[in-house]
């Protein structure tokens, strides 16, 4: 299996860094291919835009899809959108790895979707429902939050965790083809002692040591 991490976070030695390198060595360890995306050592452009691309369908009228689907079939990315493209064709596992923000992703990582999940159509098939690109890959999101789970219970002050992430999980991820698998989630980590953060640790790595067997979760198809 090949897998591709997304990680984002500013400071090396935060616990999403911990959680990256636990998740680099444990699914290496099972014999599986593993690249990492590290969008602040990348220093990714998260905006989108004309530089998005080499080619032009059409210079009067900027339209992002129409855009991107003219580039698809004229091989006309930009190298950084490439470059990440390339490494989302050769995964079967996409996992991103990042700290809950203002109850979404951090905007460098939303930025590489916008980017990255590009369009794809031609005259016959329109996208999602004929041409999701990732329909034969898997997802999972792994990150951190600052406040503790009560927080994030049915009648807590945020939602539930099901409620916040079904944006991302069904309107990003289900939408463009991959089959979901459940997140792990990291419940105010910053304040657990340090064999709270290290028994925290060994559940991601038991997690990740059975992702292969896991059942992706079910999400209502716009196309049904």
């Amino acid at each position: 299996m090949n897998i591709l991490i997304v990680y984002w976070h500013p400071e090396p030695a935060s616990f999403n860094a911990a959680m990256l390198r636990t998740a680099s060595r444990v699914l290496r360890a099972q014999g599986y291919e593993v690249r990492i995306s590290d969008l602040h050592e990348l220093a990714f452009n998260p905006v989108s835009g004309r530089h998005n691309f080499t080619t032009t369908a059409n210079p009067e009228y900027f339209k992002q899809q129409d855009e991107e689907a003219h580039a698809t079939r004229h091989d006309g990315f930009a190298e950084d959108i490439h470059t990440e493209r390339q490494k989302l064709a050769w995964c079967h596992l996409l996992i991103f790895q990042f700290p809950l923000w203002w109850s979404g992703m951090p905007a460098i990582m939303k930025g590489w979707v916008d980017r990255v999940f590009t369009c794809q159509h031609d005259d016959e098939t329109k996208y999602p429902c004929d041409a999701a690109p990732f329909r034969d890959k898997r997802a999972m999101l792994s990150l951190t939050t600052g406040g503790p789970e009560s927080q994030y219970l049915a009648g807590g002050p945020l939602g539930t965790m099901s409620d916040i992430l079904h944006p991302i999980h069904s309107g990003m991820l289900a939408l463009a083809g991959f089959q979901v698998l459940a997140p792990f989630v990291a419940y105010q980590p910053a304040c657990l002692c340090e064999h709270g953060r290290i028994a925290l640790l060994e559940q991601y790595a038991c997690r990740l040591r059975g992702l292969e067997q896991e059942a992706a979760t079910p999400f209502p198809s716009i196309c049904d």
